[in-house]
């Protein structure tokens, strides 16, 4: 029987996402079975593309652990030492994790990109080197129609919604050259219908609604660019190869930034990192004007091939 490797990252879909390089070191470097201990729809993308094996169904650490025993646990979580102790909770003979009082481990470092971050915890416990820029998931295949700008105005946070109003704005400028869909979860089905009616877009343009995770990657895969704040649809756009032009806020893009392949522009006009689930929209990220987004997605499409 293969050996059992419990992978701990239970948050959203961006967080998922941005785990991918760090999973796909781990494959080349183990041969055993792989069980992420996460949330489900964004992990049934990681079993497609063969990143891991299995999902045990988690969204944060209060959920029980309801896992066999593993072999080694990963914790690709957080620093500790809560999820530390939600790890040893399932029995591990082995635990690879950041140190903290009574774990030996490297040390974390708050400064370190996202991506790059757990790229470094899986060297240190096996030695194979991850591109931290290394996000596609390949086996995505492009839907076969949808427009060619996708407007995404939602965010996990107050802190991180550009106003609904600056986006029809964009929207209603690009839709005179291109063809724009609004595209939001079940839950901004209202605030997509305000940036459509805003915009003059016709009701059909909205595209927020129960699309499944897989059916809104092949929908990304299909655009020429997304526009969205700093949320998950941006590091699905990294994860399909869709340009994407990303409004930073609280959080700077030296820390959750897209890769560094020339395809995405990330907007930002701030100077300091502040707090990413402030309920109101940040400063910095007011400071960000239409013409800026308007400038940055003409500059991207321009460079496409049509």
């Amino acid at each position: 029987m293969a050996h059992t490797l419990l992978v701990l990252r239970a948050l959203g879909l961006g967080d998922t996402l941005a785990a991918v390089p760090a999973l796909r070191a781990l494959r080349a470097a183990v041969d055993h079975r792989i069980v992420l201990a996460g949330p489900a729809d964004p992990g049934r993308l990681l079993v497609a593309e063969g990143l891991v094996d299995e999902i045990a169904s988690t969204r944060g650490l209060a959920d029980e652990p309801a896992v066999p025993r593993p072999d080694i646990g990963l914790n690709l979580h957080g620093s500790g030492p809560q999820s530390h102790r939600w790890l040893q909770a399932t029995g591990p003979r082995r635990l690879v994790a950041f140190a903290t009082p009574g774990v030996c481990g490297p040390k974390w470092d708050d400064d370190e990109h996202e991506r790059a971050r757990w790229c470094r915890l899986v060297a240190s416990g096996w030695g194979h080197e991850g591109d931290p820029d290394d996000v596609l998931l390949r086996h995505v295949v492009p839907a076969e129609q949808g427009p060619d700008v996708l407007v995404h105005p939602g965010a996990a946070s107050g802190a991180r919604r550009w106003p609904a109003e600056r986006w029809a704005a964009v929207a209603r400028e690009l839709a005179r050259d291109h063809g724009v869909g609004v595209t939001g979860s079940p839950a901004e089905r209202r605030l997509a219908s305000a940036v459509v009616a805003a915009a003059g877009l016709p009701e059909s343009s909205s595209l927020a609604g129960d699309a499944s995770l897989a059916q809104l990657a092949a929908t990304i895969a299909s655009a020429r660019v997304l526009l969205c704040g700093d949320t998950g649809v941006a590091h699905l756009a990294y994860a399909v190869g869709t340009p994407a032009v990303v409004l930073f806020g609280p959080t700077p893009p030296r820390l959750w930034g897209p890769p560094a392949t020339g395809r995405h522009v990330a907007v930002w006009r701030g100077d300091e990192r502040r707090d990413p689930h402030a309920a109101e929209p940040d400063a910095q990220l007011l400071r960000i004007t239409v013409d800026d987004v308007l400038e940055a997605t003409r500059d991207t499409l321009s460079h496409l091939p049509r």
